[in-house]
């Protein structure tokens, strides 16, 4: 396991993980997914299926949650806040090189479902980044799934990489860069620029002896884990590349170790 102790900042995070499942009317985040999914195989029009995602959304009131009972306590909120704590860190950093002002994500823990500005977040889902209220959204029972279904090796490391590659979407989304994704091949270059991202941040810890090279196999791993053909074949056995939008395993990893042998955010240029 990697050394967390030596990280000694804390990022921003909302433990939900107590409160009792919100109950989503209409369709949430992961229904989105599979309706997308759906359409990009079946050559439905995406667009009317967001509209109907958009409109049930819209008429949901708003919801409360009890969010104190982990509060402070629980290993894993600190796991998460440490991890997110470094990539701030890191990004406070890069952006005050280029006379800018960061601001932190926060990050909400959650199993189930829950609600957020982007319509609602469920676990179906998974790890993702929401630009409405600039949180990422986070059910660790996904690494169950990355794990049991996807055939990844697992482990803390793998699961900081995939926090560091939705903090790289928050830079993304200060930066302007997600306005104009209207395409797979966008989509696509804004995932593996996520991925390079991760890996500077990788390279960063790295420097402050948090992991060593032995355990970023890990996030290696689990970045090739996540490739649309990988993902593709292990869900419908075949494998398409015009219905890609995060990238194929081999860029996944090409991408972040791009970000880490150079930790350079600026090598990040995927188009």
């Amino acid at each position: 396991m990697a050394n967390w102790d030596k990280i000694q900042e804390r990022g921003r995070v909302d433990d939900r993980r107590g409160a009792p499942k919100m109950v989503m009317g209409g369709m949430g985040l992961g229904m989105v997914a599979v309706a997308i999914i759906f359409s990009l195989i079946s050559g439905a029009d995406p667009s009317q299926v967001l509209e109907s995602v958009s409109q049930a959304s819209a008429n949901q009131p708003p919801q409360t949650t009890d969010t104190g009972e982990y509060a402070g306590l629980d290993s894993y909120e600190v796991y998460v806040s440490s991890v997110t704590g470094s990539a701030n860190t890191m990004w406070s950093a890069a952006f005050a090189n280029s006379n800018l002002q960061y601001r932190e994500p926060n990050t909400v823990l959650f199993r189930g479902a829950t609600d957020s500005a982007c319509g609602g977040a469920d676990s179906r889902s998974g790890p993702h980044y929401c630009p409405a209220d600039e949180t990422i959204y986070l059910d660790e029972t996904f690494f169950d799934e990355l794990t049991k279904r996807y055939g990844a090796r697992g482990g803390d490391v793998a699961e900081a990489y995939v926090l560091a590659h939705e903090v790289g979407h928050h830079v993304q989304n200060l930066l302007g860069a997600t306005k104009n994704v209207k395409t797979n091949e966008a989509s696509i270059a804004l995932e593996l620029q996520a991925d390079c991202y991760a890996g500077v941040w990788a390279k960063s810890i790295e420097d402050r002896g948090v992991i060593t090279l032995e355990e970023l196999d890990q996030a290696i791993d689990a970045a090739a884990a996540v490739g649309d053909d990988r993902i593709q074949k292990s869900t419908t056995g075949r494998i398409n590349p015009e219905t890609w939008t995060h990238g194929s395993s081999a860029q996944r990893k090409e991408w972040f170790l791009t970000g880490f042998t150079t930790g350079d955010p600026s090598k990040c240029k995927t188009s």
